[in-house]
């Protein structure tokens, strides 16, 4: 008897050991990102600081993969040949489609509680972002929309500043127009409004946004441009092509040359993404870049609204993880949302709403300031077809790039886009 006693002690011991010792092995988190730039070396010192904290628990083995098709292309292969990550990045837009091709695990109620986050840490147009039929695919960082800069030196001198410090007219069509006219007839600039007129695909984001502000929708139950949503697209794109027949738009200008007309001082305002906030930082750092600021897009039509996507983090479906995997991939989503208010320095405004009605966040300027258009951010409809590198952006782009340079009439395009977006389907 006493043999067995023994035997059996011994046996709970080395249970006990064996329990311990995988306690305390140490989890790979196996990380793919797209980010690049400023993106990539914030969250390169995000996770250097993850690992440092949980040096013997947790380490993130990060790789960063080249940003849109590619990526994409390369996580549906990895999940159909069982060689996925065990977290990556993932735009929010994009989360209806990977749906659709079964790539990304749901991220459950349990998870929720045990990241101590849930519905309510989030603006409702994030939080619904990242569903699909009530279900959560991803826990999002951050949102990052385009806004509006400006050369409060400029405008300053030509006596467009409200008393606040913003550009006038930023309440209306008519109001804003005759700033960019004012600026224009001031001489000071070549061209009152930067704008990436040369890529439709990145005119979506000014575009989309403009149809939001007059409510309407690209989709509505699984018809493009139903109703009179072609009519406010025409809007949209009529608009912004006078401010380009009137030279107060720049024609034909791409990404770089956009960014590099508002930093030059040849342009007095700019309509570009947040992420492009540490550029101007860095330069007026450094004593090469006038006083500047962000504010939320011009109110065109009817009320605010500003197209906007979201970076988030997914976890790949087909994932056999043990129980102490997932609570670490789990403790990764947890520790960055937590830790968010260093991402907000690349511009971004943070997806967390504790991070963002922190006093860190709102001492932050021009974020803080532009902050407030978490209120009125819409997202790409909920469709396969929609999202970053999506068959939506090519169709329209398509059309954008010569309709907002004057060489084709918005009716026009309205009518080639509304054919081609509905024979997607």
């Amino acid at each position: 008897m006493l043999k067995v006693k023994t035997w059996a002690r011994c046996g709970v011991l080395a249970a006990a050991t064996l329990l311990s010792s995988a306690a305390l092995a140490e989890e790979t988190v196996v990380w793919w990102d797209f980010l690049a730039g400023g993106d990539g070396v914030r969250m390169k010192k995000m996770i250097s600081d993850f690992n440092e904290e949980h040096a013997g628990k947790i380490k993130i083995d990060a790789t960063t993969l080249e940003w849109g098709v590619p990526f994409y292309a390369k996580v549906q292969t990895s999940v159909a040949v069982g060689e996925a990550p065990d977290i990556m990045t993932y735009h929010a837009s994009r989360i209806p489609l990977a749906v659709q091709q079964n790539l990304l695990s749901e991220i459950t109620a349990d998870d929720w509680q045990t990241m101590g986050l849930g519905e309510d840490d989030f603006a409702p147009s994030i939080w619904n972002a990242v569903s699909v039929d009530d279900k959560t695919y991803a826990v999002p960082i951050d949102t990052h929309p385009i806004v509006l800069y400006y050369n409060k030196d400029v405008l300053e001198a030509a006596g467009l500043l409200d008393e606040n410090g913003n550009p006038k007219g930023l309440d209306s069509r008519e109001g804003f127009t005759s700033t960019l006219r004012a600026l224009k007839e001031a001489g000071s600039v070549k061209f009152p409004l930067a704008s990436v007129t040369a890529d439709g695909n990145f005119m979506f984001r000014t575009i989309y946004s403009l149809m939001g502000q007059q409510d309407g929708e690209l989709m509505t139950d699984g018809e493009f441009l139903a109703g009179d949503n072609a009519g406010k697209l025409e809007n949209a794109l009529s608009v912004l092509q006078e401010w380009t027949n009137e030279g107060l738009q720049s024609t034909y200008t791409d990404y770089p040359a956009t960014v590099a007309l508002f930093t030059s001082g040849e342009a007095g305002m700019m309509i570009n993404g947040v992420w492009e906030v540490p550029t101007m930082t860095d330069l007026r750092k450094d004593g090469k870049l006038f006083e500047w600021g962000a504010v939320e897009l011009p109110v065109i039509f009817d009320h605010p609204a500003t197209y906007s996507d979201s970076h988030a983090f997914a976890i790949p479906t087909g994932k056999d993880m043990s129980p102490e995997k997932r609570a670490a991939v789990l403790e990764v989503m947890s520790w960055i949302s937590e830790h968010s208010l260093f991402w907000a320095t690349a511009g971004h405004i943070p997806a967390n709403r504790n991070i963002t009605d922190s006093a860190g966040y709102k001492a932050m300027e021009p974020n803080a300031t532009y902050s407030s258009l978490t209120a009125n951010m819409i997202y790409d409809p909920k469709t396969p077809l929609a999202g970053v590198a999506g068959p939506i952006f090519d169709v329209m782009s398509t059309y954008f790039v010569p309709t907002l340079n004057g060489e084709m009439e918005p009716e026009e395009a309205v009518e080639e886009i509304t054919y081609e977006l509905n024979d997607l389907q």
